[in-house]
């Protein structure tokens, strides 16, 4: 399950203690990943108190997808990889600073 986006997941929500911010393609994906609540199906309007929960994941998890565009783009060793989330961190951290030393940007 680990290799899972998943499982991924799940370890980061239950080893690290850190809640998961997800898209609402993962709703129902269990405890520590918050996902967006879904707009009612009969057309009524979701109260302000939900509207402000679902902006909240949504505006912090645009801050870091350009940022992982970015490095998936330019890095294909990150399209498709197998490995733990506990070594991938490795490998970004290496991928961000030689991008940052690309763009000639002090890391």
């Amino acid at each position: 399950m680990i290799g899972t986006p998943q499982g991924a997941l799940y370890w980061a929500a239950s080893l690290l203690d850190l809640p998961t911010l997800s898209d609402g393609g993962y709703d129902g994906t269990g405890i520590g990943v918050l996902t967006p609540v879904k707009q009612p199906t009969d057309n009524q309007v979701l109260d302000v108190d939900t509207r402000a929960y679902n902006a909240l994941p949504r505006g912090l998890r645009c801050l870091g997808e350009p940022g992982f565009a970015l490095l998936t783009g330019r890095w294909r060793a990150l399209r498709h990889f197998t490995t733990s989330p506990r070594k991938i961190g490795d490998i970004v951290k290496a991928a961000l600073t030689l991008t940052h030393f690309e763009h000639g940007r002090p890391a």
